[in-house]
């Protein structure tokens, strides 16, 4: 069993078809985390931002890569506070610590507090990316395992239960690889996180679980290393 983990959640994996953020799932989500909790883990988040707004999507409407990947970062700040009120709600204590400041509404990120909170048993979600644009959620994820020492990032995938030569959704003889080096990733062109996030992990050897979070108690699982999902090592 881990000790220290980071979840890696995507905005859409807090919405529905209808909703932005959706409450009844922002509200089961809460439910599992507070039983991840209950077994002793130290857990950090890392919030995406794609169910209000992707800096590609808005690149293609003619906007500054920049401006787009601030943006972004702000749809970051708004589901992480809907992750904080969820999880109050359900009794866990957390922090917000965000890489852009806005002290009104979060902390700003400070290692030394950040880990400070996980020994204290806190939740620390980490908001609006690295705080810089051209870097992704995933390499953020990246970046703040590695900073808080986390044994491993814990992906949760929408739907999907590991990593596939090519898209299980659209190849329905898709391999999936139960194990694999972060150079397998890297020589395969798998589009697991991008190369950025993938050699950050690879340089400071954080192992990294992609898995189904649509599995009730799969992070749970996932914790234990009970998960049936795809395992990247070094």
């Amino acid at each position: 069993m881990y000790k220290r983990v980071l979840l890696k959640l995507s905005g859409e994996a807090l919405s529905s078809k209808e909703n932005n953020l959706e409450p009844a799932v922002l509200k089961e989500l809460a439910i599992e985390l507070k039983r991840v909790k209950e077994t002793g883990v130290e857990l950090a988040i890392v919030v995406g931002g794609g169910n209000f707004i992707r800096g590609k999507q808005i690149q293609d409407m003619g906007m500054d890569r920049t401006q787009a990947d601030y943006m972004g970062m702000l749809g970051t700040v708004i589901n992480a506070l809907a992750v904080q009120n969820a999880l109050e709600n359900e009794g866990v204590v957390t922090r917000v610590q965000t890489a852009i400041e806005m002290q009104k509404v979060a902390e700003p990120f400070i290692l030394r507090r950040a880990v400070r909170h996980l020994e204290k048993g806190r939740v620390v979600i980490f908001g609006a990316g690295t705080g810089s644009p051209y870097f992704s959620t995933d390499t953020t994820a990246a970046l703040r395992a590695s900073e808080i020492g986390a044994d491993v990032i814990l992906m949760a995938k929408n739907g999907v239960d590991g990593v596939y030569d090519s898209d299980p959704k659209l190849n329905p003889e898709a391999k999936k690889f139960n194990r694999l080096t972060y150079m397998d990733v890297l020589n395969k062109g798998l589009k697991v996180m991008d190369s950025t996030a993938i050699s950050m992990c690879m340089d400071n050897d954080v192992d990294l679980i992609v898995f189904n979070m649509n599995e009730k108690g799969n992070i749970e699982k996932a914790v234990r290393g009970e998960v049936e999902g795809t395992t990247i090592t070094q």
